[in-house]
């Protein structure tokens, strides 16, 4: 059995569809074994003998599509990709705050790696990286003003549509720290 963690775009948790317990539930559904989530926010962790994650990330949407009408993308990574990342130490002496955002922003398989980062003229945002073993971009975002996007958020999405999906890197090492607990 492999550790699995499916990160789902779009999830509103005041949407009465998108829960906690009717998004496990699916998973249940497809046969996934070990099913949890972590936070409110399409975290879904889960074990299965499966190990083309395509295939699996199509299977899901599907199921969540069919039966919640969840149409957004679902990115699902391996546990060792996820502590490969946690043990890569991609943001060393910085912490994650109200006005500092370590985020990962992460591309769905088979999304095309980027040849170059953007540039950084976007005072809001700090790029740390692409880690393309975990297929994720590493940033830092000034979120002290929340009425603006920052530019390199807007990149991400011109460039990959609906195929990211972005969380804060706490919520990463939560996700983490449930794939193993």
């Amino acid at each position: 059995m492999h550790r699995y963690a499916a990160l789902l775009r779009g999830i509103a948790p005041s949407n009465p569809n998108m829960t906690n317990d009717k998004l496990r539930g699916v998973f249940e559904g497809l046969g996934l074994e070990d099913v949890g989530s972590v936070l409110a926010s399409g975290n879904i962790v889960f074990s299965s003998p499966a190990t083309d994650v395509p295939v699996l990330e199509r299977r899901v949407q599907r199921a969540l599509a069919e039966e919640l009408g969840i149409p957004g993308g679902t990115i699902i990574r391996a546990h060792t990709e996820l502590r490969a990342l946690l043990d890569s130490d991609p943001f060393p002496g910085l912490t994650h705050g109200r006005g500092t955002y370590l985020t990962a922003t992460f591309l769905k398989d088979g999304a095309t790696a980027p040849v170059r980062l953007p540039e950084q003229p976007d005072p809001l945002t700090r790029v740390v990286g692409y880690n393309p073993a975990a297929r994720v971009f590493l940033a830092v975002i000034d979120n002290s003003d929340p009425g603006r996007t920052p530019d390199f958020m807007s990149w991400l999405d011109r460039t990959y549509g609906k195929d990211i999906t972005t969380r804060t890197w706490l919520t990463v090492q939560r996700i983490v720290k449930k794939l193993e607990g």
